[in-house]
Order: structure tokens, then sequence, then C-alpha cells
């Protein structure tokens, strides 16, 4: 019952009307109080939180799903309390915003805005990644680095969650531009990072090209070869092997393990995949190996239909050039290769064993989430960082044999920037086999972790309450032991 009510009232966030969501939110803590007369210490946090941070509705919904689900492991372990350790945990160490001035090609003066978000850095230095989009502002970043902090302790190694970006479209930009845009960055962001301190790395709009350039200006800046302080690197300078595919990978991975658990396995099952980057690739790559089949790729512009399956090297190879020509188009594979394009829709509908959305954050909505139940999908695999709103997924969780979250099911990207950290600081390469090898370790190791949380605390093969919980007390336990910090 709280759960439904904490996700009403997020959901009033999402709509944009913040003003009255705000009130709604107040109004519904009011009416707890009154029935409950004393208000569990989670929720308590949640609403001072909210109340402390309005306008910021991504960042709400990724504490009112975390937070909610941690309520009675954190309700029965009282020192958490006294040592105030949530209102700890959900504020940021530190938020840096900053200008980023360049020119454009035609000799104009271009401004943006740039962040970086330190959130936790209770078990290891900040990791996480840089978005370049338009849409990024302070409440997408807070949230990304707020479920980063989760994701990496759900890895096991010894990194902390942070997430950065700006408000810059890369998309019809030149590569002088590019170049111009990611100095400037540089120029804020060196003062804040560096191999023990913050590790960014890649994320929507942040590739290979932007890593490089990006390094470049942190070299000249710092008059030193400190390669190990970003991740997603080109292989001459440091980077690591299947780090482009690590996502992808690992969302598979994490999959064949949940498949495990109902007795079921990749082969024969059609994929409903969203976007066509690195993390859509990387999954297209590891299903079709494993004898799935793709069927749907997305788009800002909408998606296609390749019934016949996104399954042979020039297709998914087909994948990689749509991405590098910044066109952001998907209708170009349906041009390609002769399939059906459905301007401005979502691929929900289009009936599939397996969803997974990979493009970007609350990708599925409710309305998503019913058409997919009434296709019969049977699996659903969050492979974006939250991709679906907080009511879809309990509807979802309730609907279909499986849900697997996000925060573990595409933890496999940071999982090998992590090893590429480590292959810096020893200063040797591991080939391709290792890489993968570790991978697959890392997510069964994440599945196993997050399966048996959920059911020590009574939620049976909840991976989503177990992944919360799971990530929850490596970071609890380190933060209990550092002391008020």
């Amino acid at each position: 019952m709280l759960k439904l009510l904490f996700t009403i009232s997020i959901k009033a966030f999402i709509d944009k009307q913040a003003g009255s969501a705000f009130l709604l939110v107040d109004a519904f803590f009011q009416n707890l109080h009154e029935e409950t007369q004393i208000m569990s210490y989670t929720m308590k946090v949640l609403e001072q939180v909210i109340q402390k941070n309005p306008n910021e509705p991504e960042f709400h919904q990724a504490l009112t799903e975390i937070l909610s689900t941690l309520q009675p492991f954190v309700d029965a372990n009282p020192e958490y309390e006294k040592a105030g350790l949530l209102e700890r945990l959900v504020e940021p160490e530190r938020v840096i915003m900053f200008r980023v001035p360049w020119v454009d090609d035609a000799g104009k003066v271009q401004v943006n805005k740039g962040y970086r978000v330190q959130y936790n850095s209770a078990i290891g230095p900040y990791k996480g990644g840089l978005r370049f989009h338009p849409n990024v502002c302070l409440s997408i970043v807070k949230f990304l680095a707020f479920e980063q902090t989760f994701k990496n302790s759900l890895t096991g190694l010894p990194i902390g969650g942070g997430k950065g970006g700006a408000d810059f479209d890369p998309s019809g930009k030149s590569n002088h531009e590019i170049m111009m845009f990611c100095q400037s960055f540089m120029t804020e962001l060196y003062r804040h990072i560096g191999p023990d301190v913050d590790v960014p790395a890649g994320d929507i709009g942040v590739g290979g090209r932007e890593i490089g350039y990006l390094y470049g200006q942190y070299k000249r800046l710092r008059g030193a070869y400190e390669n190990g302080v970003l991740t997603g690197k080109g292989i001459a300078y440091g980077g690591s092997l299947i780090r482009p595919e690590a996502t992808g990978f690992g969302a598979v991975y994490y999959t064949v393990e949940m498949f495990k658990h109902f007795n079921e396995e990749i082969r024969g099952k059609t994929f409903i995949l969203s976007g066509f980057g690195n993390v859509a690739w990387g999954a297209a790559l590891k299903i079709t190996e494993f004898g799935g089949k793709v069927i749907t790729l997305s788009g800002p512009d909408g998606y296609i239909l390749d019934e016949a399956g996104v399954n042979t090297p020039k297709k998914i190879a087909y994948m990689t050039e749509m991405l590098a020509s910044r066109r952001n188009k998907v209708e170009d594979y349906a041009t390609k290769f002769g399939v059906p394009f459905f301007a401005g829709q979502k691929p929900w509908k289009v009936k599939g064993d397996v969803a997974m959305p990979c493009a970007t954050q609350n990708e599925v909505l409710m309305e998503d989430a019913e058409a997919m139940i009434a296709n019969g999908t049977q699996f659903y695999v969050e492979v974006s960082n939250m991709p679906t709103s907080n009511e879809a997924l309990e509807h979802l969780k309730q609907n279909v044999r499986g849900v697997a979250p996000s925060k573990a099911a595409n933890a496999g990207g940071v999982a090998v920037s992590a090893l590429e950290m480590s292959q810096n600081s020893m200063r040797l390469g591991w080939s391709e086999e290792e890489v993968d090898a570790k991978l697959k370790v890392i997510m069964k190791n994440i599945h196993d972790a997050s399966a048996a949380s959920a059911e020590e605390n009574g939620f049976g093969y909840d991976l989503v309450a177990g992944a919360n919980i799971a990530g929850f007390k490596k970071v609890a336990q380190a933060m209990m032991q550092q002391g008020t910090v």
C-alpha cells in the first residue's frame, strides 16, 4: 500500500505539473501522518529530500523507487537512523555546475551548462559517465549519479557513484566543433577529477571520439600522462577491449542468469529492443550469438521492424555506421535493408518474448507496459538507465514472469570501465577473452546477490528490490565504518 502511494505521488511530478505535484506530495505525507501517527525513518527522509529539492522529477522518481524497496530492510536496522545514514546517502557529496563557452564553425560564441555530481565515495573514487544531450539538467544528472552509486556497489568493485554532462547536442556538429566543446568542458572539469578522485566515462552523446578530445585536453592541462582518469578510451592510449560492447553484453549475461531461474534460454526467443547505439548494438551481437532474434530498433524518429532479425554481420555492423553518422535516425536502417519504418512510434506494441529498453530514461510508460502485457511479453530487461516509470515498473512486475532492473542488468558497462581502470593502474592490457570472462562472472554475481537479498528480505524473486538492497548494504556498511562524513 505504501509503495503504491509512493508511485502515485511521484507520477504527478513526472507529468511536469511541478506546482500542483508538490502540493499532492505534501498532502500525501500529511494524510499518512494522520493515518499512522509515526512515519517510518525511510519515509521521513524521502519526504524531506523531496521538499528540499523541488522541481527535480527524475531525481524524485529514482529516490522513490529505491527507498520504497529499502524501507523494510532499513527500518529493521535502527542503527542507520541513529547515524543519520539515509540523510547522508540521499545528499550528494558535491555538485559542480559550470558554464562551457566555445566557438562554433561560423565564429559565433556558444555557451552551454556543464555538470558533475560526485554522489558517494564510500567504496571508491566517483565513477560514472558524461552525457551530452539537450535535456541534461541537474535533476537528470542527480538521478543518474544516485542510481550509479548502487549500480557500482553491485559490481563488487571499488568504485563510488558519480555522473555528469552538459546540455550540449552533438548531433549535426562538425568534428572541430565537438573538439572545441570538449576542450572547453574539460578546462573546468579537470580541476575536480583524477584517477583516484573521480573517473568519468562516456554515456549518451559521448563516445570514443569525445573521450579522446576530453583526455587530450586533460593531459595538456595536467602535464602528466594519467590515462586512468577517463574510461572508454581508444585502445591506442589505454582503453579496454570489449568496453564499447560491455553494457549490452552484460545485460544479456544477466538475462541468461535470470532465465536459469525459469528454466528458459535465449535461443529461439524474439527480442524487442529500443535504441540503436552502443548498448543496443552490444545486446544485438550477444543475443544473436546465443540464438535469439532481435526484431526492432528505435530512434528519436520512430522504430524499425525487421522480422527476419537484426542478426547478420552486415546488419549489426550498420548499427555502428548509423551511430557514427550522427544523423540520429533509425529510418536509415529501414532504407538500407528494406524493412518497415514506423515514424514517431515506440516499438512496445510489437509482439515479442523479451522487451529490452536500451535508449533513455522513462521511455516505457504505463500505456507501453500495458501494450507489452497484451502482446504476451514474458520478460522485461531494463538496459538503459531508469527506462521505466515507477507505475509501469510495478505493473510489469505483477504481470510478466521476470523483470531485470537497470542498475543490475546494465552494470556491465561500468564493470568493464573499472576493469579498464585496473589495467591502467597495472600498466598492462588484458585480452578480449580475459575481459569477457571477468564480465560474465561479475554479471552472475550481481544476479545472485540480488536474488539472495530479495529472498532474505521477504521479496521472493523480486530482482528490483533485491538489487536495491544488495547495492545499499555495501555502501551503508562502508559509510557506517567511516563515521559521520
